[in-house]
């Protein structure tokens, strides 16, 4: 475990020291799990990023469609199996047994 010093304004420190209390943990890991659950929710969409997904797929959908229904449909079967097919590797390689 590495130590490092940080900066806190009174407000956090207290946030900080009165989760503990409650939870019964150390301070060192409601800040830890705190940062975690932090960096989890980084990787999520933000709302404006949402919105201009979405816009996109609006604007996709009014395009006429380019190709064939039986060449998207066999492209799409390729996907699913090609997924299926790396789904199980990873669970054969995550397996403890």
């Amino acid at each position: 475990m590495v130590k490092v010093t940080y900066s806190l304004d009174d407000a956090t420190v207290r946030r900080i020291r009165r989760a503990a209390e409650r939870l019964g943990k150390p301070q060192s890991l409601v800040v830890r799990e705190a940062v975690a659950e932090y960096d989890a929710r980084t990787d999520r969409l933000s709302e404006a990023e949402r919105l201009r997904m979405l816009e996109v797929l609006d604007r996709l959908s009014d395009e006429p469609v380019t190709r064939p229904r039986e060449s998207v449909a066999a492209e799409i079967r390729e996907i699913r199996l090609s997924r299926r097919e790396s789904s199980l590797r990873r669970s054969v390689h995550d397996d403890p047994s």
